[in-house]
């Protein structure tokens, strides 16, 4: 063991508990910075947990739990990393840290059950998890909140089981089992009354599937007709990639905008959009650089790397945190001098990616498993693949098209809908263009979209030599697929089609079903 990678066998750490038997050595450079990181992890939540409205929604909120495994999720995601992965990593998940914590404070602030600071929640807009932020870049004045984002998506990420409960109360409640975990979860949430109530208003949007607009549909009528908090719903088109429907996009965008206007007093400040937009412009080009970066026989950000931090950056930011783009720039740094030295990432690579389809790495560490167990390299993923465009700097026209077409192209939408180019075609536009002689294509048993094209994938994939490896998940349930059943599909086509033993046999199989 020490600081070269691949010299631990990560699979020996686990044991049948809830914790691994000791900390990962990586030399003592490495091995000292990522304790440092750490600490800051654990100063992030001793920051969040002295004040005391905090500590009473320690208490009143189910959920809130799961948030002392933050330090252990990290670990997680940083397995067998070192030098400048190492560093790429944590100065993601620092950040993102950092942001759910200030999301959680201002929640517990103007929650009429914890804080309940009425001036400050006059000025929050409720934002519906599954939509870009885009009608906030606006509004300085403004706080745009998620509540599903740490009551269900974040908690996923730190506590496999976290929402399992709330799934239960949504099907007592008489909610169908073969819905989708993710909006079945919010649904569960909010019947349970575990949602803080505050805001002069909310935006929902309908964002991926019929299960959504049901889980929004529930949750706003109890906006609405309990809490007295006004819903807007945004509804972007869904053949996205048309020119007929982008002018009623931008008139849904325009809507938006004037309900948030008359529900706040707040009035759109343009000269804030474009800053908001120069930023988004950057984020943009600096993961088209990765990308670019990816495409090579030394890509350096990818897999977690790449997957988790993109998706905070453009569905909860939008270019309105400053410190987003400067951790932009410190990873493109970073990566730029590990490819002029050649760093590879794992002592052996074997595979290069695509992951495809809706992704269980919520609750799982999948991605950085792929390429420690069998070299995979998971060169980007479906989810990452949104923004390529630029956004207009100085046309106010033109920005109101960016906001629709930012909307429309959501993480969880861009590629579930607008027709079976977007979702078929492209992912092997993709492979060619990263020279991926393998598609890890997740099948979510309870999306709908995307099984009803199983076989459509399969005679694409035969037709272009490429090896198609699907793994079939529940998203947010682990107690349908189990992470090591997951694992498992994997194994098996490794070694009956690939014929290969794994880099590392002591993560073919672990022991973590009762781990966070």
């Amino acid at each position: 063991m020490g600081k070269a990678v691949g010299s631990e066998r990560l699979g020996s750490f686990y044991t049948n508990g809830k914790v691994r038997k000791r900390r990962e050595w990586r030399g003592v450079k490495d091995t000292f910075y990522d304790y440092t990181r750490w600490l800051h992890i654990m100063g992030i939540l001793s920051k969040f947990i002295v004040k005391p409205r905090n500590i009473k929604a320690f208490f009143r909120y189910r959920w809130m739990g799961n948030y002392l495994a933050a330090p252990m999720m990290v670990d997680r995601h940083t397995q067998g990393l070192r030098g400048p992965q190492l560093r790429i990593a944590h100065t993601e998940f620092d950040l993102v840290m950092e942001d759910i914590a200030k999301l959680l404070d201002n929640l517990f602030r103007g929650d009429r059950k914890i804080g309940n600071d009425k001036e400050f929640s006059k000025k929050v807009v409720l934002m519906d998890e599954n939509e870009m932020t885009a009608v906030m870049m606006g509004f300085p004045n403004l706080k745009g909140l998620s509540r599903e984002t740490p009551s269900v998506y974040v908690s996923v990420l730190l506590n496999q089981y976290a929402v399992c409960h709330y799934l239960d109360v949504a099907q007592e409640f008489g909610l169908s089992g073969d819905v989708c975990p993710m909006p079945a979860a919010e649904v569960g949430v909010s019947i349970e009354d575990d949602f803080p109530v505050l805001g002069a208003c909310a935006i929902q949007c309908n964002t991926t599937c019929d299960g959504s607009l049901m889980g929004n549909g529930v949750i706003s009528k109890r906006l609405e007709l309990e809490d007295g908090v006004p819903c807007f719903q945004l509804a972007a088109p869904l053949r996205h990639r048309e020119e007929d429907v982008q002018e009623y996009a931008a008139q849904e965008i325009r809507n938006a905008i004037q309900f948030i206007e008359e529900h706040t007093g707040e009035t759109w400040d343009w000269d804030y959009y474009f800053e908001c937009a120069k930023r988004v412009n950057e984020s943009t080009r600096h993961r088209m650089e990765w990308l670019e970066m990816n495409k090579t026989d030394y890509p350096q950000v990818f897999g977690s790397n790449l997957a988790l931090y993109t998706e905070t950056n453009y569905m909860a930011i939008c270019g309105k945190v400053p410190e987003f783009v400067d951790a932009d720039r410190k990873i493109s740094a970073i990566a730029e001098r590990a490819y002029r030295k050649k760093t590879m990432v794992v002592k052996e690579y074997r595979h290069r990616a695509i992951i495809w389809g809706v992704q269980s790495h919520f609750y799982f560490d999948f991605l950085i498993w792929l390429q420690n167990c069998w070299g995979i390299l998971p060169l980007t993923d479906m989810l990452s693949m949104v923004s390529t465009k630029m956004l207009s700097e100085d046309d106010r026209e033109q920005a109101i098209y960016d906001m629709a077409w930012l909307t429309e192209n959501m993480i969880m939408r861009n590629r579930t809908h607008g027709g079976y180019k977007v979702l078929l075609d492209e992912l092997w536009e993709f492979c060619e263009e990263f020279r991926a002689d393998t598609v890890i294509l997740w099948e979510h048993i309870s999306c709908k979209a995307l099984d009803g094209m199983h076989g459509q994938f399969e005679e694409k994939a035969r037709e272009r030599g490429i090896h198609l490896i699907w793994v079939d998940h529940d998203l947010f349930d682990p107690r349908i697929i189990s992470r090591q059943e997951i694992r498992d599909q994997v194994n098996r086509y490794m070694r009956t089609v690939f014929r290969e033993e794994p880099i590392d046999p002591t993560l073919e199989v672990i022991s973590d079903e009762h781990s966070w």
